[in-house]
């Protein structure tokens, strides 16, 4: 099934990244993916998807040459017909359905019982339209006409293949018809919003860099004097860099913070001869962070395979210099990891510092770092956030009206900048009362860590992304954390 889902995303979705309406997926596919990657590929890619693998098969469906294929073997058009009136059907079930399915594994498993049946519909589709072209591709090298040629080679050798088509496209409505019928027991609703080629247009982690996105960052500002402190600070471990470990749930700033604290005029105090940020991500592979922290103190490409020649590269240039490294997002609890990666670290000169962002504090322990922790903002502090972002034209003051049912989702935020960022975003696009009473009463917001490891706030500019932006998303989150295409 993960096979079926990679061939038939990639088939379908490689067109849609060029688009520059996807541009505007970029901001919210980093925000994202700050959940656990394989948790927002199984759970979106596994059943939130049914609206985007729905518009596949709608597009495929008002394809005129489908038709004049139907009409050319003589085949029963209503069989496109009401794959087609089912298939909005089904569609009209689904937001309902996505909401759902965490917390009902019988919608879930309605869901990927339906998506089952919308794959073979499509693969049915996609076998005509291939036929199609690879007749007219046939044609084009004969003196006679296109239409003359495709008549004559369907009439010789497409007999079996119209009754397969036939027979498969039967067979799907079938079980479509079977599932739509389900709704009542289920307590589906049909929904008068359709996910197909609507939504807003809001925004894997992209890998982070040391360049400071956010100009202002709120509620933080004790925090960066403290880790500041410590960094210019003179007090060192013999023969071994500091290190200090922002700690704390995803989405609460730990990279912005640290970006921040490598940026502020305040460390040029400190004298560091090298400075160098490295985004390490979940996969912590001692050569590939050795050559890519070596490549960041160097700023130059290096192609060594070999431990030993990186590690005795790193080694002398760091040795006898204070420096300072940032090390983004780590993920490793191996302590023989770390100590190899660490190695030619310790020969940098006293005053050396490493500061790390992480969601683990065992990842700290095994560094043997100092820990900072960083807490939730403050009320006020997050409805600066959301204010921001929500506002149209730079303007920072929203209407009365909206902005009592703002502070009420501002609440529901629990404090996480990236939540607030992101919800006001989607907020920003939608100026009705309305449009923000639905945000606020969406059953999104109940859903439990045991349901969904996914911030209610980014499921929620997730669900009302239009449907070829889902597509595009799922595409992506198929491939690892800050993976080069």
């Amino acid at each position: 099934m993960v096979t079926a889902v990679k061939i038939f995303l990639i088939r379908n979705t490689l067109a849609i990244i060029a688009s520059p309406s996807t541009l505007s997926l970029v901001n919210f596919h980093s925000a994202l993916t700050s959940c656990p990657t394989a948790t927002m590929a199984a759970e979106l890619v596994g059943g939130a998807l049914l609206s985007a693998f729905l518009q596949v098969a709608f597009d495929k469906l008002a394809s005129p040459q489908l038709f004049d294929f139907f009409r050319g073997r003589k085949l029963d058009e209503k069989l496109l017909g009401n794959l087609n009136i089912m298939l909005h059907s089904i569609n009209a079930l689904a937001d309902d359905a996505e909401l759902k399915q965490f917390r009902d594994p019988h919608v879930k498993a309605w869901l990927f019982a339906v998506k089952e049946a919308v794959f073979d519909a499509e693969d049915l589709l996609g076998e005509i339209d291939y036929e199609l072209t690879k007749c007219q591709v046939e044609a084009q090298s004969e003196p006679q006409t296109i239409t003359y040629k495709v008549s004559n080679f369907f009439n010789a050798t497409f007999s079996s293949f119209n009754k397969k088509i036939e027979s498969g496209l039967k067979e799907v409505l079938d079980k479509l018809e079977y599932l739509a019928r389900q709704k009542g027991a289920l307590g589906l609703k049909e929904s008068t919003y359709s996910s197909v080629g609507s939504g807003s247009n809001v925004s894997q982690k992209l890998p982070s860099t040391s360049l400071v996105v956010e100009s202002v960052i709120y509620g933080r500002d004790a925090d960066k004097e403290i880790i500041i402190n410590w960094l210019t600070s003179e007090t060192d471990i013999l023969n071994q860099p500091s290190i200090l470990s922002i700690v704390g749930m995803g989405g609460l700033g730990k990279t912005t913070l640290a970006q921040h604290v490598y940026n502020d005029p305040k460390m040029d105090n400190a004298k560091f001869d090298c400075k160098a940020w490295v985004c390490v991500s979940d996969h912590f592979d001692v050569l590939t962070v050795t050559k890519t922290i070596l490549e960041a103190i160097t700023n130059e490409k290096d192609d060594s395979r070999n431990l030993e020649m990186v590690h005795n590269k790193l080694k002398q240039k760091l040795s006898g210099k204070k420096f300072l490294l940032v090390l983004d997002d780590i993920w490793n609890e191996r302590r023989d990891k770390w100590e190899a990666v660490q190695t030619p670290l310790s020969y940098g000169a006293p005053g050396s510092r490493i500061l790390v962002t992480t969601r683990d504090e065992k990842v700290a322990s095994i560094m043997q770092s100092k820990v900072h922790r960083l807490k939730q903002l403050s009320e006020d502090e997050c409805w600066k956030v959301f204010e921001k972002h929500s506002s149209k034209d730079d303007n920072l003051e929203l209407k009365d009206e909206l902005k009592e049912i703002g502070k009420r989702i501002v609440e529901k935020c629990k404090g996480l900048p990236l939540a607030l960022k992101t919800i006001g975003c989607l907020l920003r696009t939608k100026s009705s009362i309305s449009d923000w009473q639905s945000i606020l009463e969406s059953g999104i917001w109940d859903l439990q860590k045991e349901d969904s490891e996914i911030i209610p706030a980014l499921f929620l500019s997730y669900h009302y992304l239009p449907s070829h932006l889902k597509r595009c998303f799922a595409y992506c989150v198929l491939f690892s954390k800050d993976y080069s295409l």
